[in-house]
């Protein structure tokens, strides 16, 4: 029997051969895509490391021990002890800074597989960096970037695949991480036990210091001295964040929410109206996170009372304004770039729909304006920048490496 001609049955033979072999072109298209995808990985993985050793050499090369580089005049700001010190008046004239940005790197330095770079940075540190300074600090931004990144760091140079080459490592950065805790410890003893947001390194609470700290402030300790009490077995550090988180917790409403700023020597509310933005982002992020590390229900309990509240009180549509926490009723349509960690801490909850429907919105803003503005109003849906800039935060790269790694593939 001859072939039927091309002509007459083409149509029905491609027909045939879609409904038979549909894995076919699902393997062949398939392949196809993960490949252009693995090509667009490796170049991301590039750009992103060449952007680094852009910041970090040029840090190094014109600002290095101070704090930060400026790239545009190619000087440096020791931002720890200048945030909030606008005099910097205690300040030591031969003072140089912490080496803020070479702490806070070390992490990204092991990421990216540059051992050699990492045992540098971690024996400069141990031979030169020094806490006893009359320097007045902001205690939460010292938590989380130098207490945060000495502890981080000690755990990755003691990790079992971690070589040192020059020398041992006789961790020197947990020796360092727990001078700096125990400077932290004076800021405690209030009769809240609710810390003040600055402290001395080297003479503690200064005379008249303001007794005015945010819920973040005083609530978003857990993690970093937590972890520096099962490292160095040394209860005082987690003993006192957790105090001060359950002191923080009990002043909830009865709607379990909580305001932005309070007194740290009288426990008085002093800003009733919150949200999930500046002031108190973190307290959230950190319940959940200290339940995920530590393993304690109470972290577990807590946040599953502040999210719901959350959700009942200052959600609208995607979005989250601020309210009364006495009321719950709307106070402020201000929202803050801030905001943008919450779709992350959404997906590991497992609220992925309400993950994705905020962080929807929060690319929409990005992608409007190039960035997130630092403030803007909504207003029936639309976005008003009220301050126009953005300070380089990462939120929202935060919750959006989240979000992918909770939906790819579905």
């Amino acid at each position: 029997m001859p072939l039927p001609s091309p002509g007459r049955f083409s149509g029905t033979w491609v027909v045939l051969f879609l409904a038979i072999s549909p894995s076919i072109f699902h393997i062949s298209s398939s392949r196809y895509l993960d490949s252009r995808f693995e090509v667009k990985r490796r170049h991301l993985r590039e750009k992103v490391r060449d952007m680094f050793y852009h910041a970090y050499d040029n840090y190094m090369i014109y600002a290095f021990p101070h704090d930060e580089l400026k790239p545009l005049t190619r000087t440096f700001t020791d931002s720890l002890s200048e945030l909030g010190n606008l005099k910097l008046e205690h300040l030591p004239q031969d003072y140089n800074g912490s080496a803020l940005t070479l702490i806070e790197s070390l992490s990204s330095l092991i990421i990216l597989g540059n051992h050699t770079e990492f045992e540098r940075a971690v024996f400069w540190l141990s031979e030169n960096l020094n806490f006893d300074v009359d320097a007045r600090v902001n205690l939460f931004e010292c938590n989380i970037r130098v207490l945060g990144g000495l502890v981080s760091a000690h755990i990755l140079a003691t990790d079992s695949t971690i070589r040192f080459v020059q020398g041992s490592y006789m961790n020197q950065l947990l020796i360092l991480a727990k001078d700096l805790g125990q400077r932290f410890l004076p800021a405690f003893e209030t009769p809240t036990s609710l810390p003040y947001a600055w402290i001395n390194l080297k003479h503690g609470v200064m005379v008249n210091e303001t007794t005015e700290t945010s819920t973040s402030g005083c609530g978003s300790l857990i993690l970093e001295m937590g972890a520096l009490s099962r490292l160095t077995g040394d209860p005082r550090f987690e003993s006192a964040a957790l105090r001060a988180l359950r002191r923080l917790w009990s002043m909830r409403s009865s709607l379990n929410l909580l305001g932005t700023t309070l007194d740290v020597e009288t426990g008085e509310w002093i800003e009733y109206s919150s949200g999930i933005g500046a002031g108190v982002d973190s307290f959230y992020e950190y319940l959940y996170k200290a339940h995920i590390l530590f393993g304690k229900e109470e972290y577990w309990r807590m946040f599953q009372s502040a999210y719901l509240g959350v959700q009942k009180y200052f959600r609208y549509g995607p979005w989250y304004h601020e309210a009364d926490m006495r009321t719950g009723k709307a106070t402020y349509w201000q929202l803050t770039s801030l905001q943008a960690f919450w779709p992350g801490l959404q997906v590991l909850v497992g609220d992925i729909t309400a993950a994705n429907s905020s962080h929807r919105e929060f690319v929409h803003v990005w992608k409007k304006y190039g960035v997130l503005p630092e403030r803007y109003l909504l207003d029936h849906q639309i976005v008003h920048p009220t301050e126009k800039y953005y300070p380089l935060r990462p939120e929202l790269a935060e919750s959006t490496f989240y979000l992918y790694q909770a939906t790819k593939g579905l």
